[in-house]
């Protein structure tokens, strides 16, 4: 429903798309970063790189075999943007979960485990590093026993979990989202 009497929606020019975007990027100062250990299926590792440029990751570990974003099927799915990414050559997961603690990231985990708080629950104010495992089997013990955090995606359909991701849309979209709740919605030329 058009809540605009007398006006017709239009979708915006890319220029427009562009100023929409560096009005949001301006209001934005939370840092976020991912460890992927084990994902390796190149369409999910590209998928993900593509949503990690849309919020404005600014690294990306690989651990354990995770697939790396310069395969081929994985880049037709990032559509180029692995280049707008920074990214690691995969590590062990307790190795990449150090190094984003060094790097000033409080880490954690989206696994179902018996001590994970709900995604809404989760902290994920400040600098925020989030890890997400391998599509068959999720984060590793030893991963999850070094993570700061662990946080799952509350569910209510009559599906166990969702694609990683896709779980990664999620989880990014809600670091985000929490950043932008707390403060002022922002105004363009701000």
């Amino acid at each position: 429903m058009n809540d605009r009497p007398g006006t017709t929606r239009r979708q915006l020019r890319q220029t427009d798309v562009k100023r929409l975007n560096r009005t949001w990027r301006r209001s934005t100062e939370g840092r976020l970063a991912l460890i992927l250990e084990s994902v390796t299926s190149p369409f999910n590792i590209g998928t993900i790189f593509r949503t990690a440029a849309a919020f404005g990751v600014e690294q990306v570990w690989l651990a354990g075999n995770a697939t790396p974003p310069t395969n081929p099927k994985a880049q037709k799915t990032a559509l180029g943007t692995d280049r707008l990414v920074p990214w690691k050559d995969p590590v062990p997961g307790v190795t990449a979960v150090q190094a984003a603690r060094d790097d000033g990231f409080t880490v954690v985990a989206v696994e179902l485990t018996d001590d994970a708080v709900p995604l809404h629950l989760a902290p994920l104010t400040g600098d925020v590093c989030l890890v997400l495992g391998s599509e068959d089997h999720g984060c590793s013990p030893a991963l999850l026993e070094a993570a700061d955090a662990v946080c799952y995606i509350p569910q209510v359909g009559r599906v166990g979990s969702f694609n990683v991701g896709i779980a990664a849309a999620i989880v990014l979209a809600e670091a985000r989202r929490r950043e932008w709740a707390a403060a002022p919605e922002p105004r363009e030329g701000a």
